[in-house]
């Protein structure tokens, strides 16, 4: 039976083809005989007690420079679509927070993936906070002492913003680093948000594991392996992607998150870790399906499209 899907991302025009997993979620569910309808979030709308949408019906090719059309730009009452993709990239900023309420007001009868009230309440370094024993020590904080204090008891951490993504504004500060108080300057310059600080994991010089979780289930996972002199291994920095097994331990962790996943309604998702401890959990906007399909020769996409359809069945 085909669905009426449609999808809340970013600019089509700029993805990346090859890896950018909302084309290849599109593309699989296009295969599958399913109707699409594109907008971004800024063309999201409510108007008395209905949700709406202005964008356009898509079709996706995998054609470099012609990857997509358009129909005719309309509006539809997202309340009469079998499936919603909440599929737009970090910042999780008030912006993307306020989509969330409103999709909240479709769902479940309007199956809107990742569930947007636990996408909310489960940003990708606050949710980790649920399993404290499978994570490295962890600090939440935007007070200076406290900071020093952590960093004083464990040498070598990592200090990054508590909802950045893909990389960005993470640092490492080793025992003879004397640039926290400069780094903090930095960052409460820029917003109101407490940090984020972990102990440094040397095992992530031999690669950041993402491990793909559908239903809560582990289907796979890629190892991303920092560039020469980087400490990142996110993709978007120059991270390289390697095929890698899961581990005992991996099994261990998903086993543990995994339910709590399927419960929320988190049906795609994307964790992170470092030798055997777990440090993201990646609801909002995760990636890696394209590596992971290329690496395995499996078809991870139409699991995920499975688990939809049984739960519009």
């Amino acid at each position: 039976m085909g669905l009426k899907v449609a999808i809340q991302m970013d600019p089509i025009e700029a993805v990346n083809i090859e890896a950018d997993s909302t084309f290849r979620i599109a593309e699989e569910a296009q295969a599958r005989g399913h109707e699409l309808f594109y907008y971004t979030p800024g063309r999201l709308i409510y108007r008395a007690g209905r949700v709406y949408a202005r964008g356009w019906p898509l079709t996706v090719r995998r054609e470099k420079g012609n990857h997509f059309s358009l129909g005719e730009e309309a509006e539809i009452d997202l309340g009469d679509w079998d499936v919603v993709w909440l599929r737009q990239d970090p910042p999780f900023d008030m912006g993307y927070i306020t989509t969330t309420h409103l999709l909240d007001r479709i769902h479940p009868e309007t199956l809107v993936v990742n569930d947007p009230f636990w996408v909310r309440n489960s940003p990708e370094k606050l949710l980790v906070l649920d399993f404290p024993d499978l994570t490295p020590p962890t600090l939440i904080a935007r007070d200076l002492k406290a900071i020093r204090a952590f960093k004083a008891e464990h040498g070598d951490i990592i200090l990054k913003p508590l909802y950045g993504n893909g990389g960005a504004g993470v640092f490492r500060l080793d025992p003879n680093d004397r640039n926290l108080s400069s780094l903090h300057e930095l960052f409460i310059g820029i917003n109101n948000e407490p940090l984020i600080a972990q102990k440094f994991l040397p095992a992530v010089s031999k690669g950041d594991k993402r491990i793909i979780l559908v239903d809560g289930e582990p289907v796979g996972a890629i190892n991303r392996v920092p560039a020469e002199g980087e400490t990142r291994s996110n993709m978007h920095v120059g991270g390289r992607p390697e095929k890698v097994e899961l581990t005992a331990r991996d099994r261990e962790i998903c086993a543990r998150i995994g339910p709590h996943l399927r419960e929320k309604g988190q049906i795609f998702v994307g964790i992170d870790v470092i030798g055997d401890w777990l440090t993201e959990i990646n609801v909002t906007s995760p990636t890696g399906i394209q590596e992971l399909e290329r690496f395995d020769g499996v078809n991870i996409t139409a699991r995920i499209w499975e688990a939809i359809e049984a739960k519009r069945s």
